[in-house]
C-alpha cells in the first residue's frame, strides 16, 4: 500500500486541505505497515523479527509486540516494500501477513482477533486431550512398577528390558508428532541463528529422546550378549517420559497462558462486541431494517427506547436520555435533544428519535478507540527494551550454559546419563517466555483498563511516562472552566423581587444569541417562565431593548447605560468588586432606573478542584496557563488552590513555558483542549487532551481523556503507577525465577546440599512461571478509578451569589421636568424634528411649543444637560437655555 492508495481510500470530499497535507508530507517517502506475525513464543522470538526486519535497508523502525503477534514497521517506499519485509521474516522461520488481510469466516469488516485466540485455544485443547492420556500411561508403564503398581509380564524383569524401553518410546512417538511445532520453529529458529523458546525446548527433549533410543540399541546389543548388570543400568534411565512430560507441561502452560492472553484482550473485544450490526433507515414515511455496512452519510436512521445507535449523528428529532458508559466512562446518562451529537453503539435509554448520519465505518468515534487501543498495544514502553536486550542474548547464554553443565560433570567423573539429566534440566527450564510476557501484557491490561473509563493511551510509552510527571500545566478555558460564561452574581435593587426581575430579564435575553445573553437565560428560566417582550432590538457590542408590562427594559454594558444616560453609581462598589475578581458585569434598567447588575464568569468544572487536590496529595505541581488578565487568572487560581499561574500567555508563547519548565528538570504533561494548545501538547512528555476537546489538539495529544473531568488526569497518573508497579513485580519474578533456578537445574547446589531438579519439574516451573506472570498482569482488570463526584455535563454546580442594594438615591420621576429653549425653529416641521429628536432618547418624553421656543420635558430619569443640548443641535437648531 502506497500514498496513493491511501489517498484514494480516504474520503475526498470529507477531508480537510491540512488533512491532505499531512497525507503527503507522511507519505511520500516514509509508510507504516502492520503486520500479523506467527510462530513467535518468547521474547527472544520476537528479538529475532525485530532484529531481521531492521537490517532491510530502508527500514527506519519496527515494533514486534509478542503479546499480540503483531508488527508496525515504519519504512522509506523508495527503498523497501511490504513484500522485502515479509520475504525477511519469513526466512528466519516464522509466518508472517499484512494484517487485515486474513478476513473472518463470514468475510465481513468484523474485527476477527477474538477467533484467532479461539482458534489457538482450540488447538492447544486437542494436543493436550492427546498428550496427557498418552503420558500418563508413559508415566505408569515407565514407574508404575517402582511404586507397587501391577504392569504385564511382558515388561518385567531383565529379560523384557528391550520391550519396556520400545513401548514407551513407541507411546511417546504421537506425542512428539501431535506437538511437532516446537521442533519445526525449534530447530528452524536455530539453524538461522536466532535460538528461541522452542529451541530450547526441542534441543531438551530431542536429548532425552535420543539418549532413549541409544539406550534401546544398547540393551539390545547387551541382550545378545547376556550382560545383564549393563542392561539393568539402562533399563531404569530412559527418560523418554522427561520427553514427553516436558512437551505436555509446556503445551499445558501455554494454553493456560494463552486463555490468560485471550481475556487481556477483552476490552478490546468487548468494544467490537458494541457495533449494531442492523439499523432502523427512515425513507420518506417508511422504517427498514438494513445492515449498517449500507448506511450512508446523510442517511436519517431511528433509534428506538433500549437500543444501540448504529453509528456518529445529529439529532434531527426528538430527544432522549443516552447511556454513553460503554464510550466515554460517564457512568450517568446525557440528555440529548435536537442538534446535539450521539455516538455509535450508546444506548438510548429514553424516548425514540431520529438522527442524521455523520461518519460511517472508520471515521466513527468507536472505531477510532478501537484503533487506538490496538495501537498503544502494537508499540513498546521504554521499559521493555531491558527485557528485550537481555532476551537477545538470553537464549544461546542457556544454550552454553547447558553444554557447559554436561562438561563439567562429565569431568567430575559424572555419567553420561547423571550429566544429561542437568544439561536438558538448565534447558528447560530456562525458556525466556515469562521475560517476553512480562511487559505486553501488562501493557495490554492497562490501556485495556483505560478504555474503559474513558482513557485512551495512544502509545505504550504514554502509559509509562506518566508516572514519572511531576508538574501538569493547565489549560484554562474549557479545561479546568467549563468554557462558557456562567452567572455568578445577582446584585438586585430593593425595587423589585428577584423573581419578578429574573422574569423581565429571562424574557429580554432570550431574544439575544450572545454567549452572556445565553448565560442569563439559562439562569432565569432555571427559576421563572418568561415571557413574549414588544419591540425587541439589539445594539451590537453594547446590549438589548425590549418592552415588558409597558415597562422599557434595556440591558448591556456600560458604555450602553452612558448612552441611554442611566446612573449606575449605587452599583460601584459592586462593579469594582466583581472587575477585582475578573468578572464580566451586565447592566439591567427599568424605566430608565437601575435595576440589577449580574456577574458572569467561566467558572471552574465542578470536579476541578478536587482534581486539583488530588494531584498535590500525589506531589504533583499543578499549573495553569491561560491568556486571560492577571485578575481573571488569580481568581481562578485562588479559588482552585493552583501551585502557580502564568496569565496573558499568547498561544505561541504556550510551547515556550513548557520548553522551561522541562529545561528546569520537570517532567511535565500537558492538559488543553483547543487549536493554540496543540504546539504545547506536542512540545510536553506528555500531551492530554480533553474529549470535548478540537480535532487538531487530540491529533496532538498522546492521551484522550473521552470526558471533560480533570479527575481522570489523577486516573491517568493512577493507572500508570499501576501498570508500570506491574510490570516491575513481572519482571522481578520473570528474573529472579531464571537466577534461582539456572544454577539448581545446572546442578551447583546438587554436591553441597545434595539438591537438584530433573527435566520434568523443571518444565513444570517454566510453563507456569509464563502463566504466573499473565495472571499477576490481569490482576490490572481489578482497578478502577477513584472519583470523589461525576461531572455531569449539563449540570455544573454553582451557587448564585445574591445580594439587594438600596436605592436611596432613586429619583421621583414624577416631579422631574425641564424646560429647554430653542433657537431656529419656524414651522411645524421644525417642530416635529425636535420632538422626534429628544423622544428618541431613554427616560424623555418631549412637547414642543412652537410659538414660545421651548421643549417641555418630562423625565422618568435624570439626563444630562449636555446629552440634551447634543441631541437638539444634531437635529440642527441652537440651545439657549436649559432650566
Amino acid at each position: 500500500m502506497g500514498t496513493l492508495s491511501v489517498l484514494f481510500s480516504t474520503n475526498f470530499f470529507t477531508n480537510t486541505p491540512y488533512e491532505y497535507i499531512m497525507l503527503l508530507y507522511g507519505g511520500i517517502v516514509n509508510m507504516k505497515q502492520s503486520f500479523d506475525v506467527t510462530g513467535m513464543t518468547c521474547s527472544a522470538c520476537s528479538a529475532a523479527v525485530n532484529r531481521a526486519v531492521l537490517k532491510i535497508d530502508g527500514v527506519n523502525d519496527a515494533n514486534v509486540n509478542l503479546m499480540t503477534n503483531s508488527m508496525v514497521v515504519d519504512y522509506d517506499e523508495d527503498r523497501t516494500n511490504d513484500d522485502d519485509i515479509i520475504r525477511s521474516v519469513m526466512a528466519i522461520g516464522y509466518g508472517v501477513s499484512i494484517a487485515g488481510c486474513k478476513k473472518s469466516a463470514n468475510n465481513d469488516d468484523k474485527d476477527n482477533s477474538e477467533s484467532i485466540w479461539d482458534e489457538q485455544v482450540k488447538s492447544m485443547a486437542l494436543r493436550l486431550k492427546i498428550s496427557i492420556p498418552l503420558t500418563m500411561l508413559l508415566m505408569y508403564v515407565s514407574m508404575g512398577n517402582m511404586i507397587g503398581l501391577p504392569l504385564p509380564d511382558f515388561l518385567l524383569g531383565e529379560n523384557n528390558a528391550v520391550g519396556f524401553a520400545f513401548m514407551q518410546f513407541l507411546i511417546t512417538l504421537p506425542v512428539v508428532f501431535i506437538n511437532m511445532a516446537y521442533y519445526e520453529k525449534g530447530f528452524k529458529s536455530l539453524f538461522y541463528g536466532n535460538p528461541n523458546m522452542d529451541s530450547l525446548v526441542a534441543i531438551g527433549s530431542t536429548s532425552a529422546i535420543i539418549y532413549g533410543i541409544f539406550a534401546i540399541f544398547r540393551m539390545s546389543m547387551f541382550l545378545g550378549v547376556g550382560d545383564f548388570d549393563k542392561i539393568h543400568k539402562y533399563h531404569h534411565n530412559l527418560y523418554f517420559e522427561s520427553a514427553v512430560m516436558i512437551l505436555t507441561l509446556i503445551t499445558l502452560g501455554k494454553y493456560f497462558e494463552t486463555r490468560s492472553k485471550k481475556k487481556t484482550y477483552a476490552a478490546i473485544s468487548s468494544l467490537v462486541k458494541l457495533r449494531p450490526t442492523t439499523a432502523h433507515l427512515a425513507n420518506k414515511d417508511k422504517i427498514e431494517d438494513v445492515d449498517v455496512k449500507d448506511i450512508k452519510i446523510g442517511d436519517i436512521l431511528q433509534v428506538r427506547l433500549g437500543e444501540a445507535v448504529a453509528l456518529d449523528g445529529i439529532i434531527v428529532s426528538g430527544s432522549t436520555v443516552i447511556d454513553e458508559s460503554a464510550i466515554t466512562g460517564e457512568s450517568i446518562p446525557v440528555e440529548k435533544s435536537i442538534g446535539d451529537n450521539v455516538i455509535g453503539a450508546t444506548i438510548n435509554k429514553g424516548a425514540v428519535f431520529n438522527f442524521k448520519v455523520t461518519k460511517t465505518g472508520g471515521d466513527t468515534m468507536l472505531s477510532k478507540i478501537i484503533e487506538l487501543v490496538k495501537a498503544a498495544n502494537a508499540t513498546k514502553a521504554p521499559i521493555e527494551s531491558m527485557a528485550d536486550k537481555i532476551s537477545l542474548y538470553f537464549v544461546p547464554a542457556v544454550i552454553s550454559i547447558a553444554i557447559i553443565t554436561f562438561t563439567v560433570w562429565k569431568m567430575t567423573g559424572a555419567t553420561t546419563e547423571f550429566a544429561l539429566n542437568f544439561a536438558i534440566s538448565v534447558l528447560v527450564i530456562s525458556c525466556p517466555c515469562a521475560l517476553g510476557l512480562a511487559t505486553p501484557v501488562a501493557i495490554m491490561v492497562g490501556t485495556g483498563q483505560g478504555a474503559k473509563n474513558g482513557l485512551l493511551f495512544k502509545s505504550a510509552e504514554s502509559l509509562e511516562t506518566m508516572h514519572m510527571i511531576d508538574t501538569i500545566v493547565f489549560d484554562k478555558t474549557g479545561t479546568i472552566t467549563q468554557g462558557t460564561p456562567t452567572v455568578t452574581d445577582l446584585i438586585l435593587s430593593d425595587t423589585y423581587s428577584e423573581h419578578d426581575f429574573l422574569k423581565m430579564a429571562a424574557s429580554l435575553e432570550q431574544n439575544s444569541q450572545q454567549p452572556l445573553a445565553k448565560a442569563i437565560t439559562s439562569y432565569g428560566i432555571s427559576k421563572v417562565k418568561p415571557l413574549e417582550v414588544e419591540g425587541f432590538s439589539e445594539i451590537m457590542g453594547r446590549g438589548v431593548k425590549g418592552i415588558l408590562d409597558k415597562k422599557i427594559i434595556i440591558a448591556g454594558n456600560l458604555k450602553f447605560m452612558a448612552d441611554n444616560n442611566i446612573n449606575v453609581s449605587s452599583f460601584d462598589k459592586y462593579m469594582e468588586k466583581q472587575a477585582d475578581e475578573g468578572k464580566t458585569t451586565v447592566f439591567f434598567a427599568i424605566d430608565g432606573v437601575l435595576a440589577a447588575i449580574i456577574g458572569i464568569s467561566d467558572i471552574p468544572k465542578n470536579t476541578s478542584a478536587v482534581a486539583i487536590e488530588k494531584l498535590k496529595a500525589l506531589g504533583i505541581k499543578a499549573i495553569m496557563l491561560t491568556g486571560d488578565n492577571f485578575k481573571v487568572a488569580q481568581n481562578i487560581s485562588s479559588k482552585l488552590k493552583l501551585d502557580d499561574f502564568i496569565s496573558e500567555v499568547l498561544p505561541d508563547q504556550k510551547e515556550e513555558v513548557i520548553a522551561r519548565l522541562k529545561n528546569e528538570g520537570k517532567i511535565v504533561a500537558m492538559v488543553g483542549d483547543g487549536i493554540n494548545d496543540s504546539v504545547a501538547l506536542a512540545k510536553a512528555d506528555v500531551g492530554i487532551a480533553v474529549g470535548s476537546g478540537t480535532d487538531v489538539a487530540i491529533d496532538s495529544a498522546d492521551i484522550v481523556l473521552m470526558k471533560s473531568d480533570l479527575q481522570d488526569v489523577v486516573t491517568t497518573i493512577e493507572l500508570s503507577r499501576a501498570t508500570i508497579r506491574n510490570i516491575k513485580e513481572n519482571l522481578f519474578w520473570a528474573f529472579f525465577y531464571n537466577i534461582i533456578c539456572i544454577p539448581l537445574a545446572a546442578g551447583v547446589f546438587y554436591e553441597p546440599f545434595n539438591i537438584g531438579l530433573n527435566p520434568m519439574i523443571g518444565s513444570l516451573a517454566m510453563s507456569f512461571s509464563s502463566v504466573f506472570v499473565v495472571l499477576n498482569a490481569l490482576r490490572l482488570r481489578r482497578f478502577k478509578a477513584k472519583k470523589q463526584m461525576e461531572y455531569i455535563k449539563n449540570d455544573i454546580s454553582n451557587e448564585v451569589k445574591t445580594e439587594v442594594v438600596k436605592m436611596s438615591n432613586q429619583i421621583n420621576a414624577e416631579n422631574l421636568a425641564k424646560v429647554v429653549h430653542i433657537d431656529g425653529m419656524m414651522c411645524m416641521h421644525c417642530k416635529a424634528n425636535v420632538e422626534k429628536a429628544l423622544n428618541s432618547l431613554a427616560n424623555v418624553s418631549a412637547v414642543v411649543d412652537l410659538e414660545k421656543k421651548v421643549a417641555n420635558l418630562k423625565l422618568t430619569a435624570d439626563v444630562d444637560d449636555a446629552i440634551l443640548k447634543r441631541t437638539v443641535e444634531d437635529a440642527g437648531y441652537s440651545v439657549i437655555d436649559i432650566k
